[in-house]
């Protein structure tokens, strides 16, 4: 007789298998058929809302690694929130207007903004965002996350570009608007203001240069300074001195007057030994020590040009670096700006929108900035005006874009005053009651609120939402009427931003608008467009308020988002709505390769999220994702996958065993906790026990917490522990015994936990694992509620027992490998284990288990010695070889094998199954 076929072996057709490459396309089509995220949203209807407002990455190219990090995010949160009985809708949205698509599509084109007329351009730019978005669209539900995606905000669509426009009417009409010629990041490259956000540093290698300018007058200062003195500046940009206008000093700084080989000195007194060391200088005596206050009012002479220079005060100034002596050209940077509108300084902007030097620039002129440097300092050295010059490398500003470095620009633009109705102080206070995740994102958007300027709204490119002003025909004052905006939105939502560049002022502009200054009817139209940060923080008007649900719960993006993103958003809904937009922000860092280096193409350590699925299936990228800690940069090499692999098949290979083993299971014979034995209680208290630590890292956003959680369980509780003592009940036991039955209803109530618990993550997977269970054929773990069994009540008494017992198990299994190595036992089956305790209390302990103990111990036999006081440990293990034969069927070595005369081969408890299988077949 063959025995194996009476054994209730594990199915060896099921089907869950690992391609997943293969296999996930299928349950994408399935979702989509059924309408998936449709039945979700039915299922949800009535149930608190959780709104996670999603940030709109840009429409210029395929997904990348940084993409599938952040939408796998939110889809986890998402998924979980729905599970939790949340009635959780997720619209996705794109950003498709501004510099980044209008780079990419001019670097398609191989043309620049002057080689196309702008209507044009702009149909095209359309076309290509469309592409982009179409294309993103199917590469993010590719990686299984749900969403509205037939109905996204788009920032094209002309109900999105009215509702940007009426948000803008809206800070006009607050007094938040003005236009002015201020300083502001400029990309000579791209020709456009760059908002902060849109600047990065990078390394660039400048002149350092210490300058003389010499004193032409100090009657105007508390001190007197001799004929011949100079202020010694420093700076690493000397093409800005074209536009010097002023030297600052720190009132509180004292301020050395030196005589030396080179000329009488001015300096920082702080600074005096360093710089003269810099500068060579072997003779040096100091004529008298000057605070700083007392040097305001004195006039310099600009070293190169017939202008004056004037010393103010600034307590910027610093003691650290330079000399004290700050170069000041209010048109190149935001604190010289400043400065510059405190003493009545005048702007001087001699360079145009390529960086290159206009008609004032003299001889400059047509010279490109950083050329212009050479011819700086020859001119210098020839006028005995420049002390020192070095190659310096610093961090400098560069666009975002063309990672070329921009210059600090003064030029006519529009700004969002920051500082209007308290709003600065205002965004400070809200700050401190939105939920930081992590915490470290307080001080860090509120320093960047202290510190940032106005917001300079406009942009000169093609490709954009036009900023709705005209100015005057007559007086060229320029028109910013709310009214007048609106009537703009209206024609906005009727035919598209394109219509701007397509009519006439007049037919823009309600009936009868006239000018405010003189009255005059005829305007012209601004050609800048609105910054696109503008165009995604408005989201919370066009999005968030038009499903009724302001502010979010959750804005969930990138670290970089600080200066971007909420920022954009906090400033113009704390203007418009004196609310944030959202209760709770998280941000995750970025994707760096296994050494923790950026990912370029240059390098060839970019891995792309469309090259992983082709090979290891988006449940992978989804598993990485849970698997690592979001608020630092996140790692990713081959070696990482190949590591994550394998937790995925032992994750994966815990949901096969777990339904292999419920082959015939009928729920409706599901026993209660109450009625399973011992060690099933076990497993269920542990199960348990997970579900409550992973429910609270779900709800703390720790998701790599869930992922260890539940692959320690798998590969250590359930694998290492409770399914390898469990074989033995699961394949001898008759099938309809107690015993089995007991297990049974304990792997099914872990599986179907087990499998909601991660579904979130793994959604694939889970999904497979969920249609094959019995009872849920044909429904969807997404429409599952999370698990819950709070009917159980935590036995402390289960626990200690087992975590008691498993300990000892863990020295048995050390004592059985031993003699497995010794060759004296192959298998654990083989032998027969005595244990000695030193206590009557552990003997008392062992012999409660009675027959549990071999199981447990995996072993044939296990005999508990009498008590030993005289032990120097708790218990003593003697492993031996058993003397008895191995039943054929259940493989132990029992003393029963061979007392019955018709089943020689089986033992007592294996013919008792084998007679009862007869008797059904029969």
């Amino acid at each position: 007789m063959n025995y194996k076929d009476t054994l209730n072996l594990p199915k060896t057709d099921f089907s869950m298998k690992a391609n997943l490459p293969q296999r996930e396309p299928l349950a994408l089509k399935d979702w989509e058929q059924k309408d998936i995220y449709g039945l979700i949203r039915k299922a949800s209807e009535g149930k608190k809302r959780f709104i996670l407002h999603d940030g709109p990455p840009y429409a210029n190219g395929n997904i990348h690694m940084g993409h599938a990090l952040n939408k796998i995010l939110k889809d986890i949160i998402i998924k979980y929130k729905t599970m939790t009985c949340c009635d959780a809708p997720y619209i996705p949205g794109w950003d498709c207007h501004g510099l980044p698509v209008e780079h990419q599509l001019f670097k398609e084109l191989n043309i620049t903004k002057a080689d196309i007329g702008q209507v044009e351009f702009r149909k095209k730019a359309h076309r290509y965002a469309m592409r982009f978005v179409d294309i993103q669209r199917e590469e993010f539900k590719r990686l299984g996350i749900f969403g509205d995606w037939n109905n996204p905000y788009i920032t094209l669509n002309p109900e999105y570009e009215a509702g940007i426009i009426e948000s803008f009417a809206r800070l006009v009409e607050l007094d938040y608007i003005y236009k002015a010629l201020k300083p502001v990041n400029w990309c000579v490259k791209c020709e456009t203001a760059l908002a902060e956000a849109e600047v990065e540093y990078a390394d660039k290698s400048s002149p350092s240069v210490y300058v003389k300018f010499k004193v032409k007058d100090a009657r105007q200062a508390g001190e007197d300074l001799p004929q011949g003195a100079s202020f010694l500046i420093w700076t690493t940009t000397p093409w800005t001195l074209v536009a010097n206008v002023a030297i600052a000093v720190h009132p509180k700084l004292t301020y050395a007057l030196i005589e030396t080989e080179k000329g009488t000195l001015v300096m920082a007194e702080d600074l005096m030994d360093v710089t003269l060391g810099k500068l060579s200088v072997e003779k040096r005596e100091v004529l008298k020590r000057i605070p700083g206050k007392k040097l305001e009012g004195v006039v310099c002479s600009h070293p190169f040009i017939e202008r004056d220079s004037r010393v103010v005060l600034a307590d910027y100034v610093s003691n650290i670096e330079g000399t004290g002596c700050v170069h000041i050209a209010p048109g190149h940077g935001q604190e010289d700006y400043m400065i510059g509108r405190a003493n009545d300084l005048p702007t001087i902007m001699p360079v145009n929108q390529k960086g290159l030097f206009d008609d004032s620039a003299g001889k400059l002129k047509g010279l490109f900035v950083y050329k212009a440097n050479k011819v700086i300092l020859e001119d210098l050295k020839a006028s005995n005006d420049l002390l020192y010059s070095e190659e310096i490398t610093h961090s400098y500003p560069h666009c975002w874009r063309c990672k070329e470095p921009i210059i600090f620009r003064a030029t006519e633009q529009y700004f969002m005053n920051v500082d209007k109705h308290d709003l600065r102080k205002n965004l400070l206070e809200v700050i401190k009651k939105v939920k930081w995740i992590p915490a470290s994102g307080i001080s860090r958007m509120s320093s960047m609120i202290e510190k940032r300027p106005d917001w300079c709204l406009s942009r000169q490119r093609l490709w954009g939402v036009p900023i709705p002003a005209f100015y005057c025909l007559e007086c060229n004052k320029v028109l910013l009427d709310a009214k007048v905006i609106r009537n703009v939105a209206e024609v906005f939502r009727k035919e598209g931003s394109d219509a701007f560049f397509k009519k006439g002022a007049e037919e823009l502009m309600p009936p009868g608008t006239k000018c405010s200054h003189c009255k005059n009817e005829t305007f012209k139209k601004e050609t800048d467009i609105l910054d696109v940060w503008f165009e995604s923080g408005v989201s919370h008007q066009s999005v968030l308020k038009r499903i009724k649900q302001f502010p979010s719960d959750l804005y969930l993006e990138g670290s970089d988002q600080h200066r971007g993103w909420f920022q954009s958003s906090l400033i113009s809904s704390m203007a418009i709505e004196k609310k944030p937009p959202y209760g709770s922000v998280m941000t995750h860092g970025f994707v760096v390769d296994g050494e923790g280096k950026k990912m370029s193409k240059s390098l060839g350590n970019v891995i792309a999220p469309q090259d992983i699925m082709k090979r290891y299936g988006a449940d992978m990228l989804r598993l990485w994702v849970a698997s690592s800690d979001y608020n630092e940069d996140v790692r990713l090499s081959e070696e990482i996958l190949k590591r994550l692999a394998d937790a995925y098949r032992k994750i994966r290979n815990t949901f096969r065993y777990l339904l292999s083993n419920l082959n015939a299971f009928d729920l409706g014979g599901i026993k209660p906790y109450k009625d399973m034995i011992d060690i099933d209680k076990w497993a269920i208290q542990e199960t348990k026990l997970l579900l409550d630590e992973v429910t609270s890292y779900y709800e703390n956003y720790t998701f790599h917490m869930v992922y260890h959680s539940v692959y320690k369980f798998c590969t250590v509780t359930m694998s290492s522990i409770y399914l390898d003592i469990l074989k033995d009940r699961l394949y001898t036991f008759a099938a309809r015994s107690p015993e089995r039955q007991s297990g049974q209803s304990a792997i099914y109530t872990i599986l179907t936990t087990l499998v909601r618990m991660i579904a979130p993550i793994l959604c694939f997977t889970t999904e497979e694992a969920w249609a094959m269970m019995p009872g849920a054929a044909g429904d969807s773990v997404h429409l599952a509620a999370w698990p819950d069994l709070n009917d159980i009540k935590k036995d402390t008494r289960i626990l200690d027992k087992y975590k008691r017992i498993f300990e000892i198990r863990g020295d048995i299994l050390v004592a059985l490998e031993e003699k497995r190595q010794a060759k004296m036992i192959g298998s654990p089956l083989e032998a027969s284990v005595a244990i000695t305790p030193k206590t009557q209390e552990l003997s008392n302990f062992l012999k409660g288990f009675k027959d549990e103990l071999a199981t447990i111990f995996i072993v044939s036999a296990i005999r508990i010695g009498p008590v030993d006081p005289s032990l120097d440990k708790e218990y003593s293990i003697e492993v031996k070889k058993s003397g008895y034969s191995k039943c054929e069927r259940c493989w132990n070595y029992k003393p029963t094998v061979g007392s019955n005369g018709d089943f020689k081969e089986l033992c007592d408890r294996c013919v008792e199954v084998v007679k009862m299988l007869n008797k059904e077949v029969v």
